[in-house]
This record gives C-alpha cells, sequence and structure tokens, in this order.
C-alpha cells in the first residue's frame, strides 16, 4: 500500500480493474456460476449484517425520518434519469440503434443499486443508515415502478409482470441481516466493531459484484455481435449520463443544504442503476426481443459508475481522514 500512495494509486479502484480482468479471462461458468451467486449473496448479507451492528438504533430511525433525502434520491432515480432517457432518443439512428437506445431507456428506468451505494457511502464515510433505507426503498418501490414505466415509455411484447417473489428476496438478502444485527448489537458489537473487517467486506462484495457482471457477460456472449463505433458510442451516452446526474445530485444536495454525509448518500444512491435487478428483469419485460443488447448499456453503465464512485469513495474517504486527523493534532 505504501508504494500504491507513492505512486497516487487507488488500490480498490487497481482492486476493480482486476476484478473484471479475472471476469473476462476466466468467467464462472456452469456449477461454478452457480456457487459465485450463492458466494456474492452471503457477501451482502454479512456485510448487512455488520451495518446493523455498527449503528446505533437512534441513527437507523434518524434515516427512515430523513424524508428530503430519499425524496431527493427517488426525484433523481424516477424522474432525473427517465427524463434523460427521453431526449436521448434524439440520437437514434444517427448514434444508436433502436435496440440500443431500448436498453439506454431502460436503464434509466431501474431502481438505485444497493450494496455498492451502502458500500460506496461507507467508504466514504457518509450516511450509512440513509444510505441502507434509500437504497432499500428504491429497489422495492422499483419492482412495480419499472415494470409501469417500461409500459408506459416502451412498446413491448409480452405481459410485463413481475413475481412478488423479488420483494422477498430483497426481504430476506438486505432487510433481515440487518435487523439481526441491530438486535445482536450489544453481543457482536466489540467482534464486529472492527473497521478493518468492515473495510474488507465493503470492497470484498463490490470486487464480487463487479468480477459477476463480467463473467456473466462473457458467458452471455454480450460483447460479441456489435460494430465497435456503436459500442464506443455506447460507452460514451452512458458517460455522459452518468455525468449529468452526478453534476445535478451533487449541486441539488448544497442547495438543498445537506451535510457531507447526506450529499454522499444523494450522490450514490441517486447516480446508480441496478444490474442485479435489471437483467433478471429485462428478459421477462423483453421476451421475444434481443435481450443482450438491450442491456448491454446497463451492462456498461454498471462499470462506469462502479469505477467512478469507486473513485470518488476513495477519494472522499482520503479527506475524511485527513480531517480526523487534524482534529486530532489541534491542541485542545
Amino acid at each position: 500500500m505504501g508504494l500504491l500512495a507513492k505512486l497516487r494509486i487507488d488500490g480498490f479502484l487497481l482492486g476493480l480493474f482486476a476484478a473484471m480482468g479475472i471476469g473476462l479471462l476466466l468467467p464462472a461458468r456452469g456449477s461454478a456460476a452457480g456457487v459465485l451467486e450463492w458466494v456474492t449473496k452471503v457477501a451482502i448479507a454479512v456485510l448487512f449484517l455488520l451495518y446493523g451492528t455498527r449503528l446505533e438504533p437512534r441513527e437507523a430511525l434518524a434515516g427512515l425520518r430523513h424524508w428530503r433525502m430519499h425524496a431527493t434520491v427517488l426525484a433523481s432515480t424516477y424522474v432525473l434519469f427517465p427524463l434523460l432517457g427521453l431526449a436521448l432518443r434524439l440520437l437514434v439512428p444517427s448514434v444508436l440503434t433502436p435496440e440500443l437506445y431500448t436498453g439506454v431507456l431502460y436503464l434509466c428506468l431501474l431502481p438505485s443499486t444497493v450494496q455498492s451505494s451502502i458500500a460506496f457511502t461507507s467508504i466514504a464515510r457518509g450516511n450509512v443508515a440513509g444510505a441502507v433505507v434509500s437504497a432499500s426503498v428504491s429497489n422495492l418501490l422499483g419492482v412495480f415502478l419499472t415494470p409501469l414505466l417500461v409500459m408506459l415509455l416502451m412498446r413491448t411484447t409480452g405481459d410485463a409482470t413481475v413475481s412478488p417473489a423479488s420483494i422477498l428476496e430483497i426481504v430476506v438478502q438486505l432487510l433481515l441481516p440487518f435487523l439481526a444485527g441491530q438486535l445482536l448489537r450489544s453481543k457482536l458489537r466489540r467482534v464486529l466493531a472492527h473497521t478493518t473487517l468492515t473495510k474488507v467486506v465493503d470492497r470484498g462484495s463490490v470486487y464480487l459484484v463487479v468480477y459477476s457482471a463480467f463473467s456473466a457477460g462473457m458467458v452471455e456472449h454480450v460483447w460479441r455481435g456489435l460494430a465497435l463505433p456503436r459500442f464506443l458510442s455506447v460507452i460514451a451516452v452512458a458517460i455522459a449520463v452518468l455525468a449529468v446526474v452526478l453534476a445535478v445530485t451533487t449541486v441539488a444536495a448544497r442547495l438543498l443544504g445537506f451535510d457531507r454525509a447526506d450529499r454522499i448518500v444523494v450522490i450514490f444512491c441517486g447516480s446508480k442503476k441496478s444490474l442485479a435487478t435489471g437483467l433478471p428483469m429485462a428478459t421477462v419485460l423483453f421476451a421475444g426481443h434481443p435481450v443482450g443488447l438491450i442491456v448491454l448499456p446497463l451492462m456498461i453503465f454498471h462499470q462506469i459508475q462502479l469505477i467512478t464512485c469507486a473513485a470518488l469513495a476513495g477519494r472522499w474517504e482520503r479527506t475524511a481522514a485527513r480531517i480526523d486527523a487534524a482534529k486530532i493534532t489541534q491542541p485542545q
């Protein structure tokens, strides 16, 4: 880590690139893919258990009550993003093919990520309780809002139905471990209070998500059958969309008077789109369509958002560490 610091290389970002490379060169197939899926789920559950043990119950309650912050995140997810997606129709067919544009619009209608949003918020020392609530509410609403928006704004074949099991999965994987951590907090707090353990789980779970995404893309041949200019166009569009949303959420959070911790939540939770929710939902909503091309913009955007937010989280973490160090060295 000393060498990386001297070279000004973010170790977290370097780990992300390593996870991407491994996913491309050694994708998980067959039974290995099933094992990877379960390992990722367990890692996420452990992460939320740790969050539960770290948070004071009063902080969690405050997170539930912070409606202005949650409303800002939801407005970015379900208003700003869809408007940007509709505006990008102007790029068809000169820049985007109809199928690729459908994919771009679809990613704009998805809920925010849960695991990575909260992990990045934790790394950047933001309001973790608020991030848990914002990201979870976004996903719960997305089970209903995303299919509704798809039916309103797109033309699809087949019925756009979503199983109630999606809600149960979110509850089992995210909320139950968090509540268990809250209940076991008094017994496990001293054992699990070490920041090193939480940091390893934070970053390790993000690495698993990145590896899983690239691995799945290779197995499903998402990257094949696409002309290079179109592929580069999708990358450019994804970067532009993310840049606009990051700028808008940053300015909005400042104008609304949120403190540093809450601004981090608005930026991270309001700028992300969920690959874990988007991929399975796409197979239902776009039955009979070229699903591989439709989800390609989501795959690309997902990687770009992880790389960008990892860099931001690392930068804000170092800033917070310098501030804490300055406070310690200040004379009393």
